[in-house]
């Protein structure tokens, strides 16, 4: 009996050990392992073009929103520079309300201005005395108004514009009529028949003048 299962072991043994055995297990195994990647081979290649599609789609949508925000940054940029734009604006509108608000009062009042000094031109120097009491007193006071009326003219930004022998310009000056004078160089104030004015740098009444030409 025991030799019996030694040479049943034996003869077991032969047959596993059997090269044909052996190569046909190494076939079988190839051949096994070649399936198995091919299956995954045709996995992977039918993932990939899913996997290639929502790349695409990611690509094209962060290209939109890169753009959306480009269009977004320009229009946030041209409405911060609108803003600063309206500010200055509305800057130089107030200032220029604060300078020139009163110009039309002021403009009113060059007409009282100019009565005043045609009325202290009108009376004759030499009968200001003191054996003429009254007009004396009268004389002194419309000196005195007219002075201070040029003293609120100056506090407000008013200056009074007298370009007697000054060059003719014509931002400042009316020129009346041209004459040949004598004394005078062409171009330049040869007579003043109406004072001007300006209001912070800005000429509210031009000076009416006459202005010296060539013979």
């Amino acid at each position: 009996m025991a030799s019996w299962c030694v040479r049943a072991v034996r003869q077991s043994y032969s047959l596993v050990a059997s090269p044909a055995l052996i190569r046909g297990s190494q076939r079988y195994l190839c051949a096994a392992t070649q399936q198995k990647s091919g299956a995954r081979s045709e996995e992977d290649a039918a993932e990939k073009p899913e996997q290639s599609a929502a790349e695409k789609a990611l690509t094209e949508e962060k290209a939109l929103l890169e753009e959306q925000l480009r269009g977004m940054t320009d229009k946030y940029k041209r409405a911060l520079a609108d803003t600063e734009n309206l500010r200055t604006r509305s800057q130089k509108m107030i200032e220029d309300a604060k300078l020139y608000g009163i110009q039309g009062f002021c403009k009113d009042l060059l007409e009282v201005a100019d009565i005043l000094e045609k009325a202290t031109e009108s009376v004759p120097k030499e009968e200001v005395t003191s054996q003429n009491p009254h007009l004396k007193s009268l004389y002194d006071g419309l000196v005195m108004t007219e002075s201070q009326i040029q003293k609120v003219f100056t506090k407000h930004g008013l200056v009074k514009l007298n370009p007697e022998g000054q060059k003719f310009d014509p931002y400042e000056h009316e020129a009346l009529f041209h004459a040949p004078v004598e004394g005078k160089e062409p171009g330049t104030v040869a007579l003043v028949t109406k004072v001007g004015y300006k209001i912070h740098g800005r000429t509210l009444r031009p000076a009416l003048v006459g202005v010296a030409k060539a013979p």
